[in-house]
């Protein structure tokens, strides 16, 4: 069973159903549409088409943000969900699911009530989608596409699925638009004749196209059966969760803490039975008039420590509204890592408690707040001010990040380059007297140059090279500065100076 989940449907509210409503993302030139309302559709608005040429034929087109990431998590969840109708379920993306109905659907009074029972699930979520049920994926999609919603397909043979998907177009074989394209060219605009000029005939063609979705062949074996197509099932994870219902609804501080201290108590335990530790938490609240106050916290690295878990906790707490009383709490951890069990020195662990570097950047964490703590980490840029990313504290650096140890590079870099002004400079072109900060140093050692090309790869072509000293002056203190451009390279007038970093 295929269902075809039109992207916009979840997303739109009420207030804009009769609006012309599009999905834009920003492209190199110019906002494009990715998804079309109803009433988008209606006015002129296709997939694909540039906004500027879709406000041509309708004015009062209301756009919104396209969010890929959104709809696929969106369509991840709804792929658990739909395991209701089958025992496996995979995801087509950017807006389709694949549902293993084998065996299924004598549950439900038959298919005809199997796609009934869809229809209305559907319905009552608000999400506009088209089902239909066939004996191969490539069938259930080409009939949830191309032909009537609820469409299916009763004979398991290649007779029978040729001949219910016969008048269907050359598109329902999901190819590329241009093998679409030159299948029409050449007169083949229905499933049924693709069947009639013979496979050696379009083999001809299409032999040197090897992906399914270029070569008509592979599609049409993989709709009728004959060519296995591998699917991913979507496998629904089981995160941890402990949870209180309370006798008696709790008002008082002391109370929560002790009751969120069993919570993490029972986390722990839990974790430690799957061999985890928790990223994510969330802890839910649930008062006695209904409402729900729900506290995340994100840990630096994995845990099941229940102390620390309580003591970060304890931050996020002081602005509770309990009202008349909370009468359930729930400690989920929605993100989950292996965690393998260590035996350590017992009198270390005891001198070392609640110091670990990932305790102490939790601790800032939820004092400063999320993305205050952060780290730098070498990037491999010849670049100086480029050289460096900021990571958070605890994430391992990437493998092809290297510190570049055959350059020397100052104690400290400025956080921008600072223009000096040159007083006198010699001919080999190193200066020897400037001006910094209203001071004028004399240069008496000079070790360099050491020359940095712009990166071609991100720079513009007049981009000017940079040659740079450490020098010393009169006082013995030592600067990294550079000279930007060449007298005579042709990208603008007369080199300028600047000093980027102090030497020890």
């Amino acid at each position: 069973m295929a269902m075809d989940r039109w992207r916009q449907g979840a997303s739109e509210r009420r207030e804009f159903d009769d609006k012309p409503l599009v999905l834009i993302a920003d492209t190199a030139h110019g906002p494009r549409i990715e998804a079309v309302g109803r009433a988008g559709a209606a006015a002129g608005a296709r997939v694909g088409m540039m906004l500027a040429d879709a406000r041509t034929l309708c004015p009062q087109i209301v756009t919104a943000p396209y969010d890929p990431a959104g709809d696929l998590a969106f369509l991840e969840k709804l792929a658990v969900w739909a395991q209701r109708w089958g025992p496996w379920s995979a995801m087509d993306a950017p807006d389709g699911l694949l549902v293993d109905v084998t065996a299924v659907p004598h549950l439900f009074g038959g298919e005809e009530g199997l796609v009934a029972d869809v229809a209305q699930a559907f319905a009552k979520r608000e999400l506009t989608m088209r089902c239909a049920i066939a004996p191969t994926a490539g069938a259930a999609w080409a009939l949830s596409h191309h032909a009537a919603p609820g469409s299916i397909i009763g004979g398991r043979g290649d007779e029978d699925i040729m001949r219910a998907l016969s008048g269907l177009p050359v598109a329902a074989l999901r190819l590329d638009q241009d093998v679409v394209t030159v299948l029409r060219r050449l007169g083949l605009k229905q499933l049924g004749e693709l069947t009639t000029i013979g496979r050696d005939a379009i083999q001809r063609r299409f032999r040197n196209r090897k992906s399914p979705a270029a070569n008509p062949l592979i599609r049409l074996d993989q709709l009728l059966g004959r060519v296995p197509e591998p699917l991913l099932p979507v496998v629904p994870q089981q995160m941890p969760l402990v949870q209180r219902r309370l006798l008696e609804p709790i008002r008082h501080r002391q109370l929560l803490d002790q009751v969120v201290a069993d919570l993490a108590e029972d986390m722990a335990r839990e974790l430690e039975g799957r061999g985890e530790g928790a990223r994510r938490l969330e802890l839910g609240l649930w008062r006695v008039d209904g409402e729900v106050t729900v506290r995340r916290l994100e840990l630096a690295a994995a845990t099941r420590e229940a102390a620390h878990i309580v003591r970060l906790f304890a931050a996020k707490l002081d602005d509770i509204d309990a009202g008349f009383g909370i009468e359930m709490l729930r400690l989920r951890a929605s993100w989950a890592e292996p965690l393998a069990l260590e035996q350590g020195d017992i009198e270390a662990a005891a001198e070392n408690h609640g110091i670990a570097l990932s305790a102490l950047v939790d601790r800032l964490t939820v004092r400063l707040g999320e993305g205050a703590v952060s780290r730098p980490v070498p990037f491999a840029s010849h670049i100086p001010e480029r050289a460096q990313r900021w990571h958070p504290p605890l994430e391992p650096e990437p493998v092809s990040q290297g510190q570049l140890a055959f350059h020397k590079r100052p104690l400290k870099l400025l956080d921008r380059a600072e223009k000096i002004a040159v007083l006198y400079a010699t001919p080999d072109g190193y200066p020897q007297r400037f001006r910094w900060r209203g001071e004028v140093h004399e240069v008496t050692r000079v070790e360099g140059p050491e020359r940095i090309a712009p990166e071609w790869w991100r720079e513009r072509g007049a981009t000017r090279l940079r040659d740079y000293y450490r020098i010393e002056d009169q006082r013995g203190r030592r600067y990294w500065i550079y000279r930007l451009g060449i007298v005579g390279d042709g990208r603008g007038g007369a080199p300028d100076w600047y000093l980027q970093g102090l030497c020890a």
